[in-house]
């Protein structure tokens, strides 16, 4: 509890209840050493956080892009809120370094993790929202998550990872991407998934996310990236 100032400082946000902060750092695998304790995980706080955000992103698409129609806004958003640009937000915010995570999850570079921190991220969200209103989570989405509106704003490609990938795909190698299911693994209230996206029997790349959707639009992210990278 010591480190929240400085976390609070980073999130330019101060709790009036600290532990709404505490709960939405702690994930599920700390519970697991800390039975004693009675904590409880942040997952209802990440529900809470990601339909927060979803909501935001929203009426922040709606109002700056007012002649683009709702498939442009839809993939706008995907791209917005993904777990790879929430990860690297919880980055520049250094929240990696305040996350109660198990031995085990930590030795496995937990802190690192990109579902782990998009997932406390949008905990964190959750948490803002309890504590202080939409206002305050507003306030905190403007300042930290409108300066990735404006690098989307300027990309010429606003298609979702899975149809930019199939574009590229089709073009370079004449052949239509598929996805298929390679490991599920966690509790059946918090899984982990890990796609791979394939051309023909050859797999391109993997991804793992939260949602069989998270885990295909990351897979596509990166082989996307492999596929630029050998033009």
């Amino acid at each position: 509890m010591n480190q929240l100032p400085h976390l609070e400082a980073n999130l330019g946000y101060q709790f009036k209840d600290k532990v709404l902060l505490q709960q939405a750092l702690t994930h599920r695998s700390h519970l697991n050493e800390n039975r004693s304790l009675n904590l409880v995980s942040n997952e209802r706080l990440e529900f809470l956080g990601d339909a927060v955000l979803e909501t935001w992103a929203s009426i922040r698409l709606y109002h700056q892009f007012p002649t683009s129609p709702e498939g442009d806004l839809t993939n706008l958003r995907s791209l917005l809120v993904r777990t790879e640009s929430l990860s690297q937000t919880a980055i520049k915010i250094d929240l990696g370094k305040f996350v109660l995570l198990s031995k085990g999850e930590e030795a496995h570079g937990g802190r690192l993790n990109q579902s782990i921190l998009a997932d406390t991220f949008e905990s964190i969200i959750g948490a803002i929202y309890l504590d202080g209103g939409f206002a305050n989570s507003d306030a905190f989405l403007d300042r930290l998550l409108l300066p990735s509106l404006e690098v989307i704003r300027n990309q010429k490609n606003i298609k979702d990872p899975k149809s930019y990938y199939q574009e590229i795909a089709q073009n370079k190698f004449n052949l239509t991407p598929h996805y298929l299911s390679l490991s599920e693994s966690g509790p059946d209230h918090a899984k982990t998934f890990v796609v791979g996206v394939y051309l023909g029997d050859k797999l391109i790349a993997q991804g793992s996310g939260n949602s069989k959707q998270k885990a295909e639009e990351s897979a596509a992210i990166l082989a996307t990236e492999l596929t630029l990278e050998t033009r």
